[in-house]
């Protein structure tokens, strides 16, 4: 087992450093990939496997503790949300590829989990809907908000709250509304699966579970890091309190969400009954668009990190947020 810092370390290792190292991006119409993913698996492959320098660690103070976030790159803002019981570096493939495409590339991790703090009175959709934009107002500009599993719900809670600060959002492997099988017996037995004394050990069972398809080549490193990081002092209170959080206001808020939408689902994803069906109920409720991930369970963005960039990189640009990076050709991206 990893020491408690190992989250950092991982990511100190694994991420990769944006300014170095393009791909080549290509040009296509809207609802097909239009990137050339042989080429960004390459780069994904090169940049994830060399040593680089990770963006530093940066805090935002909000109501009852910290957010921590990191940052790279220049142009357009991109949110990154990860999900529960998750850390930002979940993104550790994924945000070097968007931020070398020419996008401000923030990841943050959600309160009581990763290097944000803990003692928080609330937690779960709702609050890190609050801490989505009032980190949004910290950088200054609107962004489109990425966010996977929980992470989806509160970005869809702040796009119709505060659509002024959300211009697009990407959700991925999302929960904007209650499953069916959350009932008050099902409830009752998460809430007691999940309790403080042995969380982080039926977590370590259960997350590989939900990785249905390939998993990435450091799925076991990871792995130890999410639950060194839940086994620290006040974490695991911290993580049993948020997976008693509802969709029900995620739900509420579709119809008042009017910014472009991508949802992207692993067809694997083994927290759906029929992934393809959930993305589409979404995709229809937003007017959005929806990209199968092949071989990809509830984590698409670390399992197939060139599918869901391209996915991503494609999206952006026909919604018109083109980055300020430019291919190997002279395009832009």
């Amino acid at each position: 087992m990893r020491a408690a810092g190992a989250d950092l370390s991982l990511t100190t290792r694994l991420a990769a450093d944006s300014n170095e190292c393009g791909r080549r991006l290509a040009h296509g119409s809207r609802g097909r990939l239009a990137i050339d993913t042989s080429q960004l698996a390459n780069y994904i492959s090169h940049m994830t496997n060399r040593d680089s320098i990770h963006p530093a660690t940066q805090h935002l103070a909000v109501s009852g503790g910290t957010i921590a976030f990191d940052e790279r790159g220049r142009g357009p803002l991109l949110l990154l949300v990860p999900g529960m019981g998750d850390l930002r570096s979940t993104y550790r493939f994924l945000a070097p590829a968007l931020a070398s495409a020419g996008y401000r590339v923030v990841t943050t991790d959600l309160r009581g989990h990763g290097d944000s703090s803990v003692g928080f009175d609330s937690y779960g959709d709702e609050a890190t809907a609050s801490d989505i934009a009032a980190l949004l107002r910290q950088l200054d500009a609107p962004a489109v908000v990425i966010g996977n599993s929980m992470g989806a719900g509160a970005a869809a809670i702040a796009a119709a709250e505060t659509p002024e600060l959300v211009a697009g959002l990407v959700l991925v492997g999302p929960f904007v509304r209650e499953p069916a099988s959350a009932n008050p017996l099902m409830k009752l037995a998460m809430r007691i699966l999940m309790a403080r004394p042995w969380a982080a050990a039926v977590w370590k069972s259960y997350l590989p579970k939900l990785y249905a398809g390939a998993k990435p080549d450091d799925f076991a490193e990871y792995l130890d890091a999410v639950i060194a990081a839940i086994k620290r002092p006040g974490y695991a209170r911290a993580f049993s309190l948020t997976t008693r959080t509802d969709h029900v206001k995620a739900e509420e808020s579709l119809a008042a969400i009017t910014t472009p939408t991508l949802v992207v689902m692993g067809d694997n994803d083994p927290d759906f009954p029929d992934p393809q069906a959930e993305a589409d109920w979404i995709s229809s409720a937003l007017s959005g668009t929806t990209v199968m991930i092949d071989d990809a369970g509830h984590y698409p963005q670390s399992q197939q990190p060139e599918q869901t960039a391209a996915a991503i990189l494609d999206f952006l640009r026909a919604s018109g947020h083109r980055g300020s990076g430019r291919d190997a050709e002279g395009h832009r991206a």
